[in-house]
């Protein structure tokens, strides 16, 4: 058996590091959690859980692409299928994960935080995902197309963000309603 070299540790390591904050920031929300209390699950002490990033937001940024890639896996197992109320659902379900995506959006509009490059990466790709799902409904005649697809992705985009941002302050909004709500203004416009 081949012996596992420092590097390929330290990314199991980096990786155990990140499902703990996953779950504890889900669990416990973003402001609410010490980075301690990761360190602490993960059997190390705050500097060393520490060398495995280049600072706190460089961890919490990886948190965020760990919290993506979650949701592609689960996207996939749902057949590839776009289901923005199943995303939504997911969002009450790990408040402290919006909590940390609100707070790190807005921090990445600096150029050097380290969100800066995920958030700029992570738009494009919505986008274009999105897109693609939106234009096949568009062809199939199931909603309408006096839209272009491109940019009824950007506001459907905008409206996830949006609403995330409004139910951080009031729990009481549902936020699956205006994704349906829009959905259906789309689909009674439609023509075929």
């Amino acid at each position: 058996m081949a012996k596992r070299g420092p590097y390929e540790k330290g990314e199991a390591k980096r990786a155990e590091i990140l499902r703990a904050a996953l779950e504890i920031f889900a669990a416990e929300g973003y402001r609410g959690t010490s980075l301690r209390k990761v360190a602490a699950k993960c059997n190390l002490s705050l500097p060393g859980l520490m060398h495995y990033f280049d600072s706190k937001e460089d961890m919490l940024t990886r948190v965020l692409e760990a919290r993506d890639e979650a949701a592609r896996i689960k996207q996939i197992e749902r057949g590839g299928s776009f289901d923005a109320g199943e995303i939504m659902r997911d969002g009450t379900r790990t408040p402290g994960l919006v909590e940390l995506f609100v707070s790190m959006a807005a921090a990445a509009g600096d150029p050097s935080h380290p969100a800066h490059a995920h958030f700029s990466e992570r738009y494009p790709v919505m986008r274009e995902r999105l897109g693609e799902y939106l234009r096949h409904r568009m062809e199939a005649g199931a909603i309408s197309d006096s839209i272009p697809a491109e940019r009824l992705a950007v506001l459907l985009i905008a409206l996830a963000d949006g609403i995330q941002l409004q139910w951080l302050t009031d729990r009481s909004i549902d936020m699956t309603q205006p994704f349906n709500d829009l959905m259906r203004l789309l689909e009674n416009g439609s023509e075929g």
